[in-house]
């Protein structure tokens, strides 16, 4: 026993990893930036975070010196750097979950003439990791690589929280919650019942854009991130009509991920 606790007691405590402060805030400013918001003063920063304007301050002249972000003297605000998209694309082209994906997506959306999409967690938003569109004209909801969509509403993010545990589900839902305000009644409902529908039949439909149905089911292993698999069509057809037609390549698809993922 003693062997045993004197070799625990020297072992890292990953459960409680140490942080650095100005880091995290550093990343909180690059957070910031979003498709619309491309160009941001410190007053507007301070605003989005929530640090102080002379703790934001220093943070973006850090981030300017290091390349992060772009000084626009005309706008006295900054935007984001040309390194961000280098490391968008290492992150891509290195991933080996997406090596394997990507040609099982696109053959699938190739097959059937419909968008699928792969995407993970980010705070209380999904991040399309891949998102292969079988039509390619402009429509409503023209999803990209590396856009964000919000949890509660999509059936990529109701997938999400139905594969988390309980504890780290409330506390997401709590966040969700007071954000929504009056909307939160009837999305706390549908997002029961898509649990419901992940743990009884795999997978969850949602239709949160106009004429476009959306069914997604999570993909977890045990040494990843929770992945979440998607497959989309635009149509006029109502939901439970679509939803058939979709399931069943889905799950197929995911199923064949999860152990190409599980051996990786």
């Amino acid at each position: 026993m003693g062997a045993v606790a004197i070799g625990a007691a020297h072992q890292p405590r990953l459960e409680e990893p140490a942080q650095n402060r100005s880091l995290e805030r550093g990343i909180n400013i690059l957070r910031c930036f979003r498709p619309g918001t491309d160009l941001m003063g410190n007053g507007e920063l301070a605003e989005r975070t929530g640090l102080s304007k002379a703790t934001v301050s220093r943070l973006t002249q850090t981030l300017v010196g290091s390349g992060m972000l772009e000084y626009d003297a005309r706008e006295r605000a900054y935007r984001l750097a040309a390194p961000v998209l280098s490391l968008a694309h290492a992150m891509r082209s290195g991933s080996p979950v997406l090596q394997v994906a990507a040609p099982l997506m696109r053959a699938l959306a190739e097959k059937l003439r419909i968008n699928v999409g792969l995407a993970v967690a980010d705070r209380d938003e999904m991040v399309y990791l891949e998102s292969v569109r079988y039509h390619r004209k402009v429509s409503l909801r023209n999803v990209t690589t590396g856009q964000r969509v919000p949890i509660e509403l999509t059936s990529l993010g109701r997938a999400y929280l139905a594969a988390l545990d309980e504890e780290k589900r409330d506390a997401l839902l709590g966040k969700m919650k007071a954000r929504r305000g009056k909307e939160w009644p009837r999305l706390a409902t549908e997002i029961a019942a898509a649990v419901k529908s992940v743990e009884r039949h795999g997978f969850c439909a949602a239709a949160w854009q106009p004429e476009v149905v959306a069914v997604a089911t999570p993909i977890a292993t045990p040494l990843h991130p929770i992945y979440v698999l998607n497959v989309s069509v635009s149509t006029t057809t109502p939901l439970d009509e679509v939803v058939p037609t979709l399931k069943g390549p889905l799950l197929q698809l995911a199923h064949e991920l999860q152990a190409r993922i599980s051996s990786l």
